[in-house]
């Protein structure tokens, strides 16, 4: 999801995340625990500093993870993931799913309610489910679920999904549907992005846009012994060194991201703890095929050479992150490798001489305004005026950059050139990375292909893919649309981050997943 983090991600079972990857996810390794005595802290709340600000609190209509991760503290569904991706039930009993993969029965828990009191049941999930359906609701969820063709109750503990073709990331998806509590959306309607009510550990206590997001204990919650904390916090901090900062004080409890240079210097210092977890998170920039220069493959590629991508690594990644040499994180299903832009300026300069840009251009780049993406930013900057274009840099709020990117009704009306962002598949599967970014269907405002990216050939196979039931057919398919794709160069492909967080070591149960979304639904304060 975007993750732009664009994107989760994610992310509670957190972001944008979940499923059956082909590969699970190492564990973080901590490090510095043992090297301290314990910090110290009073009361029984916590604060999580982020980098940006929240979108949405709607589950149904968020692209960002760290919009889901804040949700999933308050929603669950009929199934989640584990901290590997893996599908798991949770609000589910139990599911069978037809010879002819079109048909899901699902037996549900007893005894939940949301936190207004209303009992969850089946007539709940055929609600939420015909709500995301619902044309007129414009869901940016309503993509993942198209080949549902009926929800059915057969008893107040069972529901039935019926599809009309087998869609082979089903149970994925289902992951990332969160249940919303009927009555709130009848209460609130198109507002329940401002009033969320769901069944988990943790309930909604007041949003401050801008400062603050705050949630408290569901003392009804259905898992005994949890939550273990009172209330959580989440503060968006933009600026790295004030989030380091915090961090040192104890005006924050937990850090993500932590800015990768600063790794060494607090690691082991002021009860800090620094955990390292690989991840899905792919970080590139889309370029705007339907604007000139960009609508030529050779200007496109060439700005691939251009960039150095080890020294962006060294530079901006502090060197927690790997090369992006697909359309996907090695730890995404179905990724297959391809041959990397190496930084190679003479081959850069020589394709935009054949385009007709021998002296290069000008264009705009826009990003988030947390301080390691205007440092990539600027990174790119510098590479490219090697090769004589000049780019501009214009850093916007996560909220302002996204209605600038979602406000475009078509194309023609669409005004980004340039995107520096990072995307993770936050339900775990390979639809999730290659049809919201590459599918001709999925332009803003339907989806995530900020890129206007259009192939005929990879349309084809995308749908293929999604129909085929055997796992070794799917894997060939999706790696001839990676060769495709990569081939095509519609984003600069830039790297695969290694999530570095930071945390004090009295706090337990604060996970950042592979996708980036931050896990808190077993959060404890070590006394």
């Amino acid at each position: 999801m975007k993750k732009r983090f664009a994107a989760f991600t994610a992310l509670v079972l957190a972001g944008a995340m979940f499923a059956g990857c082909s590969g699970g996810a190492s564990k973080p390794q901590q490090q510095g625990a043992a090297e301290q005595p314990t910090a110290k802290k009073e009361g029984n709340g916590i604060t999580i500093a982020v980098n940006a600000n929240f979108v949405t609190l709607d589950p149904h209509n968020a692209a960002d993870t760290l919009s889901i991760s804040g949700y999933r503290t308050m929603y669950q569904g009929l199934l989640g993931f584990d901290q590997d991706m893996k599908v798991v039930p949770v609000l589910a009993e139990s599911y069978e799913v037809s010879p002819d993969a079109k048909v899901y029965t699902f037996k549900l828990k007893e005894n939940i309610k949301f936190h207004d009191g209303t009992p969850f049941n089946a007539e709940a999930v055929k609600v939420n489910l015909d709500r995301v359906k619902n044309k007129d609701n414009n869901l940016k969820m309503a993509r993942s679920f198209a080949a549902v063709e009926k929800t059915e109750v057969v008893d107040a503990k069972t529901v039935k999904i019926t599809l009309s073709q087998p869609y082979s990331a089903m149970l994925n998806k289902l992951a990332m549907l969160m249940i919303i509590s009927p009555q709130a959306l009848e209460k609130y309607g198109k507002d329940i992005g401002q009033h969320p009510v769901g069944t988990g550990p943790f309930k909604y206590k007041e949003w401050v846009q801008g400062d603050r997001m705050t949630i408290e204990k569901n003392a009804d919650y259905w898992e005994k012994g949890l939550p273990k904390v009172d209330t959580i916090t989440f503060k968006p901090v933009p600026e790295n060194g004030s989030r380091v900062a915090m961090l040192k004080t104890g005006e924050a409890d937990f850090v993500y991201p932590l800015p990768t240079e600063q790794v060494e210097q607090v690691n082991g210092k002021n009860g800090i703890v620094v955990d390292k977890t690989p991840s899905t998170i792919a970080r590139y920039i889309t370029m705007n095929m339907t604007k000139k220069p960009f609508d030529d493959v050779r200007v496109r590629q060439a700005i691939n050479y251009a960039i150095n991508k080890d020294a962006y690594i060294k530079v901006v990644k502090s060197g927690f992150a790997e090369k992006l040499d697909s359309t996907m994180s090695s730890k995404t299903q179905f990724y297959a490798k391809q041959t990397p832009y190496d930084g190679n300026v003479e081959k850069a300069k020589a394709l935009l001489k054949e385009a007709g840009l021998e002296n290069g251009f000008k264009a705009e780049i826009w990003g988030s305004s947390d301080s390691e993406t205007v440092k990539g930013m600027q990174f790119v900057q510098q590479q490219l005026a090697a090769v004589g274009i000049t780019l501009d840099v214009k850093p916007m709020e996560e909220g302002t950059l996204s209605n600038e990117i979602n406000s475009a009704k078509t194309p023609q009306e669409s005004k980004v050139q340039m995107w520096y962002v990072s995307w993770s598949p936050s339900s775990a599967d390979a639809d999730a990375a290659t049809r919201p970014l590459f599918a001709s269907e999925m332009y803003p405002p339907n989806g995530s292909n900020t890129a206007y990216y259009k192939n005929d050939k990879v349309d084809e196979l995308i749908a293929k893919a999604n129909k085929l039931s055997s796992a070794d057919e799917q894997k060939a398919v999706y790696a001839d649309i990676q060769a495709q794709i990569y081939k095509d160069a519609p984003w600069v492909f830039l790297a695969v981050d290694q999530i570095v967080s930071g945390k004090k070591n009295y706090l337990e149960g604060v996970k950042v997943y592979p996708d980036g979304s931050i896990n808190v639904r077993e959060a404890e304060i070590k006394k």
